[in-house]
C-alpha cells in the first residue's frame, strides 16, 4: 500500500508540473511556472544589474531595445514582456535569463558591423527563452565558479559575499546543450527573418567569433560567449542550410548600425579602474589600493575581487554609502555571513582614514573553517569594506598580504590618475585610395590592435574600403 501511495503520489506530481513547451507543442517535465519565471528574471534582472551594470549611453541602450522589441511579435511567446540592455563591459557575449529579459555586452557590440547581425544574435537569445532552455539548466545547476573559482568552502563563501551565489546569476555560466543551441540556432534565423532581417549575418557573426577566440571572457567575472554557447562546425553548416535565396534581399543596415557605434567604448574603462605596477587605482570614486603580487584581479561595478595563486586566498572590496559608523556597520556587514564568529579586533592605521578591523571564524558544513579579516575604511560617504578570506589552517601566509591591500588604501589624488580616459570606437569615411592598414597607421591605432580592429570591420588589413564606405578604429 505504501509502495501504491508513493507511485500514486509521484504521479500527481508529474501531472502537476507537465507543461506544453511553446516552441515544440510537447508536454514537457517543469516545475517552475510562466508567473514563476518572470519573477525570477526581474530579480534576476536586478542582480545582473547591480554586479555588471548597464553601459551609459541611453542613445544605444534604446537602439538596441527598439531593435529587440521589433522581434518579439515574431516569437513563440509574444505575449512575454521583452527587456534588452547593453552591459558595460569588453567581454564579448550575449545571453538570456528567464522571463525575457537579453542582454549584449559592449564588447559584443564592437565585433558587430550591422544591425542585421545585432538582430540575429537578439533572435538567437529569444529562442533560448521561448523555448525555456534557461529552465530546464536550473536543474544541472551547480556552485558558480566564475574564472574566479577557488576550491572548496573559500569558494562558496565568496560567492555568498559577492553575491554571485544566486540562482539567477548562477545560469549566466553554464553551457547550453548542443541540442538547445541547433534549436536556438534555428529560432534566430526564424524571428530574424520573420523581422525582415537577413539571418546570414548569423554566419558572419559565427566567423567573427571563430577568428576572435574567446579570450575575452578569460579569467573575467562574466565569461565570453563560447564559454556559454559552445560553437561547432556542425552549427555553422546547419545555419547555412537555412538559409535561402530570398534571404538576400532583406535587410542588412550596416551603415545604420556602424553611425550607432560612433564614441563606444572600446577595452577596460580606466574610469572604472585598472592595475598599474601592482596598484589598483579608480579614478571614479578617487582610491587606489595594492594588489598583491601574483594574484588575478577581476573588477566589476559593485566590487574588486582578487584571487591567490594557489586560488586558497582572496579579497573582496565593496562600497556602499551609508551614514552608520564603522562598528555597527560590521556588525551588519558580519551578520550576513552564515556560521561567522568574531575571534577578534585588531587595530590597523589607513593613511590617515578612520577604519575598524575585525577577525572571524566563518564556520561551514563539511567543509573547513575559513577565517575573515573583516577591514573598514570610511572615505566621505562611503564605507569601503575588505573582505579576506583563507582557510584558518593557513591563514597566517595570507594575512600579510591581506594587510598590505588594506594599509595601502588610500584617496587617489594624483592628477593624471584621475585623468584617465578610456579608448573609444570611432567611426570614420574611407577616402577609397588607402588599405585598411594605412587608415590604421594614419589614425595612430597601436599596430598590436590592427589585427582585432580589422576584424572588427570584417576586412583583411590589406583590403582598400572604398570611398565613403564606414570603418571602424579605435583611439
Amino acid at each position: 500500500m505504501r509502495k501504491a501511495f508513493f507511485l500514486v503520489l509521484v504521479l500527481c506530481l508529474a501531472a502537476a508540473s507537465c507543461a506544453v513547451n511553446p516552441v515544440t507543442g510537447k508536454k514537457e517535465l517543469s516545475l517552475i511556472s510562466e508567473e514563476q519565471e518572470i519573477a525570477l528574471g526581474q530579480q534576476t534582472d536586478v542582480e545582473i544589474r547591480q554586479q555588471y551594470g548597464v553601459y551609459g549611453d541611453f542613445g544605444l541602450n534604446n537602439y538596441v531595445h527598439s531593435v529587440g522589441k521589433t522581434l518579439g511579435p515574431y516569437t513563440h511567446r509574444p505575449q512575454l514582456d521583452y527587456h534588452f540592455a547593453v552591459l558595460d563591459t569588453p567581454v564579448v557575449n550575449a545571453f538570456a535569463v528567464p522571463g525575457g529579459y537579453i542582454y549584449v555586452t559592449r564588447g559584443i557590440l564592437a565585433l558587430m558591423t550591422s544591425e542585421a547581425e545585432l538582430a540575429v544574435v537578439l533572435s538567437h537569445e529569444l529562442g533560448h527563452v521561448n523555448a525555456r532552455h534557461s529552465i530546464k539548466r536550473m536543474s544541472e545547476m551547480m556552485l558558480v565558479q566564475t574564472g574566479l573559482a577557488i576550491g572548496g568552502a573559500v569558494s562558496k563563501t565568496l560567492a555568498d559575499i559577492s553575491g554571485l551565489a544566486s540562482v539567477g546569476i548562477q545560469l549566466l555560466f553554464l553551457k547550453y546543450s548542443r541540442d538547445d543551441e541547433r534549436q536556438a540556432d534555428a529560432l534566430g534565423v526564424a524571428y530574424a527573418r520573420k523581422g525582415n532581417y537577413n539571418p546570414a549575418e548569423m554566419i558572419t557573426f559565427f566567423d567573427s567569433l571563430e577568428k576572435y577566440g574567446d579570450l575575452s571572457g578569460k579569467g573575467r567575472a562574466l565569461p565570453g560567449f563560447l564559454s556559454t554557447h559552445p560553437l561547432t562546425s556542425e552549427r555553422i553548416q546547419n545555419v547555412k542550410l537555412m538559409l535561402t535565396e530570398a534571404d538576400q534581399g532583406l535587410e542588412t543596415k550596416s551603415q545604420t548600425y556602424l553611425r550607432r557605434l560612433d564614441g563606444l567604448v572600446y577595452g577596460d574603462d580606466p574610469r572604472q579602474g585598472y592595475v598599474e605596477a601592482q596598484t589598483f587605482y579608480h579614478p571614479e570614486m578617487a582610491f587606489s589600493f595594492s594588489v598583491p603580487s601574483g594574484w588575478t584581479l577581476n573588477n566589476m561595478p559593485s566590487q574588486v575581487v582578487m584571487v591567490s595563486k594557489d586560488e586558497r586566498a582572496a579579497i573582496i572590496l565593496q562600497a556602499e554609502k551609508t551614514a552608520d559608523n564603522l562598528a555597527d556597520y560590521a556588525k551588519k556587514r558580519a551578520s550576513e555571513i552564515k556560521g561567522s564568529e568574531l575571534v577578534g579586533e585588531d587595530r590597523l592605521t589607513v593613511r590617515g582614514l578612520s577604519s575598524f578591523h575585525q577577525l572571524y571564524n566563518v564556520f561551514q558544513e563539511n567543509a573547513e573553517t575559513l577565517r575573515m579579516r573583516l577591514s573598514l575604511i570610511r572615505k566621505g560617504v562611503y564605507i569601503y569594506t575588505f573582505s579576506a578570506l583563507a582557510p584558518v589552517s593557513g591563514f597566517r601566509n595570507y594575512d600579510p598580504d591581506f594587510r598590505r591591500s588594506t594599509q595601502s588604501f588610500a584617496e587617489l589624488k594624483g592628477t593624471s590618475s584621475l585623468r584617465r580616459n578610456p579608448l573609444r570606437v570611432r567611426i570614420i569615411e574611407a577616402n577609397g585610395r588607402q588599405s585598411l592598414q594605412e587608415i590604421f597607421a594614419d589614425k595612430g591605432i597601436k599596430k598590436e590592435m590592427w589585427p582585432t580592429v580589422a576584424l572588427m570591420n570584417g576586412m583583411g588589413l590589406e583590403t582598400k574600403p572604398a570611398s565613403g564606405q564606414l570603418v571602424k578604429v579605435v583611439h
